[in-house]
């Protein structure tokens, strides 16, 4: 049992780590709190130092929803400590100890707890995710249809035990992303296939 609590604070402590702060920081000097959508996660990254840092942003905060979950397999593999994991991984991300308790949108991160719980699941989200972005041009739609998929598809494939947990990331992620949802309802979400008709015109 204290094994399983001081895993769940470690957990915590490695989502709260702001990857795209760091990376920002040290890659243009840019602190993504206070310009584009003021958000530290990867797609802000990328909006203002570049594609491949955007990705590197992506990468780490995958990494640290994945790492805490796949050692939390070598703990036990009772599917509602995992998922409390996963959860601490998450809130740490959201919630971070070293932002004054602010953090990211959680997008990244779930899809690192996922790889090690329901990878297939996961694997066939995000190809619809995708899908959506790709025909959207909206980050924020694909996204949201990543976390509206994944309970579906556990379903599906007989995952039942981490369905409760999909559908409290569901309730998460459409929380960080309230404002998205509004200005896509108004038509003012910023769009990728806008931005690059834009730079071709």
């Amino acid at each position: 049992m204290l094994a399983k609590l001081i895993w769940l604070g470690i957990a915590y402590v490695m989502g709260s780590i702001p990857f795209g702060l760091l990376i920002a920081q040290a890659t243009c000097g840019i602190d993504p709190r206070l310009d584009g959508s003021k958000n530290v996660g990867a797609t802000n990254v990328a909006r203002l130092c570049g594609f491949k840092y955007g990705v590197a942003t992506l990468t780490c905060d995958l990494l640290k929803g994945a790492i805490p979950v796949a050692i939390a397999f070598v703990i036990s593999h009772n599917w509602l400590f995992l998922s409390l994991v996963a959860l601490a991984a998450l809130m740490g991300h959201v919630c971070s100890c070293f932002l004054n308790f602010k953090g990211g949108k959680a997008v990244a991160t779930t899809v690192g707890v996922f790889v090690p719980l329901a990878f297939f699941p996961l694997l066939f989200s995000c190809i619809v995710s995708a899908l959506v972005i790709w025909r959207s041009g909206f980050v924020s739609m694909g996204s949201l249809t990543l976390v509206v998929t994944l309970p579906v598809f556990l379903f599906l494939s007989g995952h039942w035990s981490f369905i409760p947990l999909a559908l409290v990331v569901l309730a998460l992620v459409f929380w960080t992303h309230r404002e998205n949802i509004v200005r896509l309802a108004h038509g003012e979400e910023k769009s990728w296939l806008k931005k690059k008709h834009e730079e071709q015109a």
